[in-house]
């Protein structure tokens, strides 16, 4: 059988004798590409089946997704290649010095990535349309050139959403927008399992799939990545170049052969008459999507967007008129496809010879990057991210350098101490190095499709400086193994609290029936010095046979000090009888889910909780939370999100309850909005003195750049920080937060503003449109409203953005663990 789809054009017309050799998509599955959406497991199938038949394709499982389906990449090459793949490998890698040996390669290698969005359904199925291709009519492509096929990044999202629409679908297909098959439910099937923007995760890589994604990508560091996407239905196709700002590390060969491929692209399109885009909404700056990571490692990287999304279903009516089938769409990422494997084939040798010029990273402004360790914990968390992502890094002397201290903004001397982690941007991957330690990306344009500051110090509450000359390092090997020992006759014992691991080990402690408590003051005892928030676990709460050996069992397997010591009676501060050394309570907690939550916030907490504390939530649906007994909750999460419908006067009013009655209720980001300026609540909308009706007269053409104004796109503020709150034990007295929306709010007058900025504060970092960034100074970031025996969180700026934004994740363990436990239940 041929493929019906593909004979409206020669360049897709398949051979008699190709089509005796190998089965056809359609003819392996039994129905035509784009008749129905096709499972993972059968897309899994056809993959196996190809390289089974042909010698000249081999299939790798690289990793398994959190709902345990297969992560796979396939190679097609000409046979040659394929029987010296490895040599080909190594030999690419070789041209970037990661590691030794021939670097004379000639071989393009092209990878193509499908579906990072589950409910982008039709690239899974155009990427075995391309697979066929290439292995019939296009052999002669492979040649000189390596395709490396993930045919589903995002099985778990796909499924979600191919389940669900062919749930639904009418027979035959209903092509009116209004039709149910066109409205997919929350949360929809674009994110992973934790509900996850894979696309937004490369180089954080927080998600299971990215961290084998990444692994498999640092093997191989190809010349060429393509990212398939789906847009709205009423779009055009989507392809290279892509449109402004570029990042200032773009080289100018990666800008030309983008617009290289976008011609090849469109020969075939104009062929056609397909309608189609470049050089628009799509940019190249933030460094942790499918584009622009890989351009950040030195490949020609892209996305591809088809009009379809969620939306399209097997066919639906365009605002045009036009009918817009899953056929049409997997052709068009078939051609696009390749195109690309076609001009990469043309260009192999210039692609290699610019591949290696890129990794010449001696010309950068900054040569080292310096991070103060006076947090293992923190330095341990950076340093398996940049494990993850094969980057070097070494060790400081004592001494003192001079350079941009990321506190202070400022060209200043800095103090360092041995075992400060130092990262230079003079190795292989020293491009990336600078992207994702910079200070500040150069903006050359405020229209941006994502945030537009991300550098890791901030994100990871380091005090760092930024150094022109290269800071002299140490062979210095830090070995700090933590070794516990039982004392049956101590009268409790003490740990630290400053990061997401002692939170985890609370949580553990917790779970296991081990009740600690934490110092609200500092103390002294012993000849040891202990801040804020240290958790003291008594013998007098944990009366029973085998406490110390559980204790120590827990500490050990969570790599956490304890102290024992002989006495409450400390030699400054409060004893352990004080009222301020409080018992933290085994907390159950709930989380909102469902329409009007936004699914990203929802899965950054679920995730957070499961995989990072690895501690039980309950999670509540808005359709029914309203009839909920929150009385059997002690914490309430309301994610970021719109809640008008959910939070009305009524549900309010039983939040106000649970909170009188000692329950705290954390909100974060759009969520305070169905707070603030109500009867009964103290936070209160901040008003610019600019927010008066005025004439419009911005010409037509202005409207979009001037709209950016009253915008903050993912830009770094410096907030001040009440150190003495519970809510920030385990802070000094500043936090950098990544703002992302104009969102104001005015202190409490009535409660405490735990973190907040000030009358002078300014953007660190990033895009903050003048109108809304006048509005951030002397406005709250973190309060408390007290109410009753418990207490409201307003948390204006999301603590757990993406996962990535490391340093506010303790927040929010505060916030569930440290307030309103005055009282063993």
């Amino acid at each position: 059988m041929k493929l019906k789809l593909l004979l409206f054009s020669a360049f897709f017309t398949i051979g008699s004798l190709f089509s005796q050799t190998i089965q056809s998509p359609s003819e392996f599955l039994g129905y035509e590409i784009g008749s129905r959406f096709t499972r993972h497991h059968k897309v899994v199938d056809y993959f196996t089946y190809v390289s089974e038949t042909l010698s000249n394709v081999t299939l790798e499982k690289y990793g398994e997704t959190n709902e345990h389906r297969p992560l796979y990449v396939s190679y097609i090459s000409s046979q040659e290649n394929i029987d010296n793949l490895e040599n080909i490998r190594k030999n690419n890698l070789a041209q970037t010095g990661i590691i030794d040996g021939n670097s004379d390669n000639k071989k393009a290698i092209v990878w193509l990535s499908y579906n990072v969005h589950g409910n982008e359904a039709s690239s899974t199925e155009a990427a075995m349309l391309t697979i066929y291709e290439l292995v019939t009519n296009k052999k002669d492509w492979l040649k000189n050139t390596v395709v490396i096929m993930d045919p589903c990044i995002n099985p778990d999202g796909r499924d979600r959403y191919v389940n669900w629409y062919n749930q639904v679908k009418s027979t035959p297909f209903d092509i009116g927008q209004d039709a149910k098959e066109h409205h997919e439910p929350w949360p929809g099937g674009r994110p992973n399992h934790y509900l996850f923007d894979l696309n937004r995760d490369w180089a954080w890589v927080t998600q299971i799939e990215s961290q084998q994604r990444i692994k498999m990508y640092n093997k191989w560091m190809p010349h060429v990545h393509v990212d398939f996407h789906e847009q709205g239905i009423n779009s055009p196709y989507y392809f290279a170049p892509a449109a402004e700002p570029f990042h200032e590390v773009i080289t100018d060969w990666q800008r030309s052969f983008q617009t290289q491929i976008g011609k090849n692209h469109a020969s075939y399109f104009d062929k056609e008459g397909w309608l189609y885009f470049t050089k628009e909404s799509f940019d190249l700056l933030y460094p942790s999507y499918g584009d622009t990571y890989p351009i950040y490692m030195g490949a020609i990287g892209m996305t591809y967007e088809q009009a379809g999304h969620g939306r399209a279903g097997l066919g639906i009516t365009t605002n045009e008129g036009e009918v817009l089938t899953l056929t049409s769409r997997a052709t068009h990422h078939m051609t696009t496809g390749l195109s690309t494997v076609e001009i990469s084939s043309k260009n192999a040798e210039k692609l290699n010879t610019e591949f290696k010029k890129f990794f010449d990273n001696n010309n950068s402004d900054y040569k080292s990057f310096v991070l103060k360790n006076d947090n293992d914990d923190k330095t341990n968390r950076l340093k398996n991210l940049l494990n993850t992502h094969e980057i070097k890094y070494e060790f400081a002397n004592s001494g003192t350098i001079k350079g941009y201290n990321y506190g202070t903004q400022k060209e200043e001397k800095f103090t360092t101490s041995k075992g400060d982690l130092v990262i230079h941007t003079n190795q292989p991957k020293g491009t990336m190095v600078k992207v994702l330690f910079e200070p500040k990306a150069k903006l050359v344009d405020s229209l941006t499709y994502d945030i537009t500051a991300w550098s890791l110090p901030y994100a990871y509450g380091f005090n760092a400086v930024a150094s022109k000359t290269k800071v002299t390092t140490t062979t210095f090997t830090i070995t700090k193994n933590i070794t516990n020992s039982i004392d049956k006759n101590a009268y409790a014992y003490i740990a630290k609290w400053n990061s997401i691991e002692d939170a985890k080990f609370l949580a553990t402690l917790l779970k296991e029936n081990i009740t600690p408590r934490f110092a609200e003051k500092p103390f002294s005892l012993e000849g040891n010095s202990y801040e804020r928030g240290t958790l003291v676990i008594l013998r007098n709460d944990n009366r029973f046979a085998d406490f110390d050996s559980k204790l120590l069992a827990i500490s050990n397997s969570n790599n956490r000090k304890i102290q024992p010591v002989s006495t409450g009676f400390v030699d400054a501060g409060l004893d352990f009888g004080s009222y301020s050394v409080k018992p933290i309570n085994k907390q159950k907690v709930a989380l909102l889910s469902g329409e009007g939550t936004s699914s990203l916030s929802f899965g950054e907490i679920w995730h957070f909780f499961e995989q990072e504390l690895k501690y039980p939530l309950t999670v509540i649906n808005s359709d029914y939370f309203s009839r909920t007994d929150f009385s059997s909750y002690d914490v309430i999460i309301i994610p970021n999100g719109r809640y008008s419908s959910v939070l009305d006067k009524s549900t309010l009013d039983k939040l106000t309850t649970f909170t009188r009655s000692g329950g705290t209720l954390i909100t974060i980001g759009g969520a305070l909005s169905s707070f603030a300026d109500k009867k009964g609540f103290a936070l209160k909308s901040k008003k610019s003195k600019e927010d008066t009706i005025k004439s419009n007269l911005t010409p037509y053409a202005e409207l979009e750049r001037k709209s950016v104004r009253n915008l903050i796109t993912g830009a770094i503020f410096k907030s001040k920080v009440d150190a003495s709150h519970p809510l920030a034990f385990g802070y000094n007295d500043e936090y950098f937060s990544l703002k992302l929306s104009g969102s104001t709010y005015d202190y409490l007058e009535n409660g405490g503003n735990v973190a907040y900025f000030d009358k002078g504060t300014k953007n660190i970092s990033g895009y903050a449109g003048s109108k809304a960034v006048k509005k951030v100074p002397e406005s709250l970031l973190f309060g408390e409203e007290q109410k009753g025996r418990g207490s409201i969180i307003y948390m204006v700026d999301n603590p757990l953005f993406r996962s990535f934004w490391d340093n506010g994740k303790l927040f929010l363990a505060n916030a569930v663990f440290l307030l309103n436990s005055d009282d063993l239940n």
